[in-house]
């Protein structure tokens, strides 16, 4: 039987080890095939997310494990590595029942990193 080779475009992955910043900005060209207009809309639509996310895990309501695997996914997504990693550990906080205080601590403060990141080339375009 003959070997049938079908040429497919490349897409490369995302990073092992993610770039010094707060957000990814190849990763965020990769997963918006680098339109300059769509990656402006994700940017503006975490802010709001994020922002929204973070002020309802403040008190870590019922659903908090549900919140963070949420803003752990749009993190990822976008390329705010150290959100979603901040966002995982709360998670796994929430669900094994600790006292999650210093993972919600360290998951505002990447997102106010990743935010301050995000407003400040949003500024630029």
């Amino acid at each position: 039987m003959p070997l049938h080779l079908e040429r497919i475009e490349w897409m490369p992955s995302p990073p092992l080890a993610p770039g010094d910043g707060p957000i990814d900005f190849e990763h965020l060209q990769r997963m918006t095939l680098g339109d300059a207009a769509i990656e402006q809309e994700v940017l503006t639509m975490f802010l709001a997310q994020s922002a929204s996310l973070v002020h309802a895990l403040a008190t870590i309501p019922a659903d908090s494990s549900a919140l963070a695997h949420t803003l752990k996914g749009s993190a990822r997504a976008i390329g705010a590595f150290a959100v979603a990693d901040a966002a995982d550990r709360l998670e796994a906080a929430i669900a094994r029942g600790f006292d999650a205080s210093a993972a919600l601590a360290e998951l505002g403060e990447a997102v106010a990193q990743a935010r301050a990141a995000i407003v400040a080339v949003l500024r630029r375009s």
